[in-house]
């Protein structure tokens, strides 16, 4: 069901950090005419954590009727309060999305017994498609292989995992867990330059935010890798080495792929939500100068 290139959109605001829907739907538009199988709004590029429910309800509807199915929009639904996961879990299913990310709770990482009471309650309030997602580093709790392939043998509509681990002995593993008791489960890699190891290892692509920036590379070395040509989808994977620079440039990797979209020429503002250090002038042709390597 999932399988390719996914964006986890910028959240594109105003320098007063009001949405711009004008130019988040211009980006939109490009994201889905590269030829991007689907995109995530409020993942962690998105900034998830720092809008209220409200606005992803509000911007969720404006982007389903943007994209209007040219690709899946997928919503994440990650919060710390439960009240909020499954509300906002059951509006997307009203609003025409396609599926709902969930990222585990934060602070207090929750054990295996809180993450299988957690994402089975997801799972029951929607009957969308429900893709886990693992972010250890930010949650502090990682999702195992075993957990994973636990859930997904318990509910039906967990079917995936975008799994954020720099190490893709991790994602393989998991791939071996689950398909031993869901083939049709989809593993997405978080981290650009996994694609073509991902693929290798029986995964079905990445969910990563240099989409934002060049959304036409990442759809060229999908398309090259089906096809069979696999010079051409290492070629394209050879500059998302190189663009994997661009993450470290601001102090934060959100300032950074939104100097990248704005330096390649949409522009937008690169506020990002306080508190939070702001991408310099300096940085920003940092980020420009690498885009142009």
């Amino acid at each position: 069901m999932f399988e390719g290139i996914f964006c986890p959109s910028i959240t594109i605001t105003d320098a007063a950090g009001a949405i711009d829907y004008e130019l988040w739907g211009r980006h939109l538009d490009h994201l889905a005419e590269a030829g991007l199988d689907g995109v995530l709004l409020f993942g962690s590029i998105g900034e998830f954590y720092a809008f209220p429910s409200e606005v992803k309800k509000e911007a969720l509807a404006s982007a389903v009727e943007r994209v209007a199915g040219r690709m899946k929009v997928l919503l994440g639904v990650g919060d710390t309060a439960m009240d909020r996961v499954l509300d906002l879990a059951a509006f997307a299913e009203r609003a025409g999305a396609d599926g709902v990310v969930a990222v585990s709770p934060y602070y207090f990482g929750p054990s295996a017994p809180c993450a299988e009471e957690y994402f089975g309650a997801i799972a029951g309030a929607t009957g969308l498609p429900v893709i886990l997602y693992n972010f250890p580093a930010r949650t502090g709790a990682d999702l195992t292989p075993e957990l994973v392939a636990s859930l997904a043998a318990k509910h039906p509509n967990i079917c995936g995992i975008k799994d954020t681990v720099d190490t893709i002995s991790h994602t393989r593993k998991v791939i071996a867990a689950v398909r031993a008791v869901r083939p049709d489960f989809s593993v997405l890699s978080g981290f650009d330059e996994y694609y073509l190891v991902n693929r290798v290892s029986g995964g079905d692509g990445v969910l990563c935010g240099l989409t934002n920036v060049e959304p036409e590379l990442f759809a060229r070395m999908h398309a090259a890798y089906q096809g069979g040509d696999f010079a051409t989808a290492v070629s394209c994977a050879e500059r998302i080495a190189r663009l994997m620079a661009v993450y470290d440039v601001c102090d934060l990797f959100i300032s950074s792929i939104k100097a990248a979209v704005a330096a390649k020429g949409l522009p937008i503002s690169t506020r990002i939500c306080e508190p939070a250090v702001q991408a310099t002038p300096e940085q920003v042709e940092a980020v420009r100068a690498l885009l142009a390597e």
